[in-house]
């Protein structure tokens, strides 16, 4: 909910970002003009830039000399394991898409919960196993942790095959209300198993880049971890931009 008492300027980001992520405004595309959306939130346009340069800032959109402003993720990062793989992809413009293995309840102190950080050894976890494939090509097999508290009723029409509703960090936030502020990243080289083999169509055996990915709140809690298992090359872009932390 936005506050009365904030500044014009941070009620609009607020009422962007809340559209943004519905997906009123689909990546890729342009945004309205300044002079759009100064008088739809009844504010000058020097106060709606400001909102726009927020949002430029906090990696929602891009200023484009002379075009105004395109919509570049739903889910900006704020660590480099939090980059939405669906938004990428589609801003490349290929077509991403996944597949649902499994939805799994993991007891707590469970043998296959015991390679997860710590804190979560003793709580019950939900396991989302999905295929994520670009142009019908698998490229990525993605194992998805969260505590079952948090994923209470998560069945399968909860993780759409296609189009941007299809990210997890979507998912995570927008259906169940996980909320992080900060990650941490560990990448490993291991070899694909048989299971691995199958989903990705590569031998047993093929060299694989392993990601592992934590998400924490507030508080220092993880929310959910995330396991990677992918082949081929990965780039990174780790340029640091002077961002305002801010609540949402």
């Amino acid at each position: 909910m936005v506050e009365a008492s904030a500044p014009k300027y941070e009620q609009a980001y607020r009422v962007i970002v809340d559209r943004l992520k519905a997906g009123r405004y689909p990546i890729g595309g342009r945004m309205p003009t300044e002079s759009e959306l100064s008088i739809h939130f009844k504010v000058s346009r020097v106060t709606i830039r400001r909102t726009l340069d927020m949002l430029v800032q906090d990696g929602y959109v891009e200023r484009k000399q002379g075009s105004g402003y395109k919509v570049l993720t739903l889910s900006p990062a704020s660590d480099t394991c939090l980059t939405s793989f669906t938004d990428a992809i589609l801003r490349a413009g290929q077509e991403p898409t996944s597949r649902l293995i499994s939805i799994e309840q993991i007891e707590a102190n469970s043998a296959k919960s015991q390679h997860l950080p710590e804190p979560l050894h003793g709580r019950s976890l939900t396991r989302i196993s999905r295929l994520r494939m670009v142009d019908d090509v698998p490229r990525m097999l993605v194992e998805t942790y969260a505590p079952s508290n948090l994923m209470i009723d998560a069945t399968a029409r909860d993780f759409p095959e296609s189009g941007a509703g299809q990210s997890i960090l979507r998912i995570l936030s927008g259906r169940f209300g996980v909320v992080w502020s900060a990650a941490c990243e560990d990448i490993s080289p291991i070899v694909a198993t048989q299971d691995m083999a199958d989903a990705l169509h590569v031998p047993v055996g093929q060299p694989l880049l392993k990601q592992s990915c934590s998400a924490f709140d507030d508080d220092g809690d993880v929310v959910f971890h995330e396991d990677v298992f992918r082949y081929g090359s990965v780039s990174f872009d780790l340029t640091q931009q002077n961002r305002v932390p801010r609540h949402e």
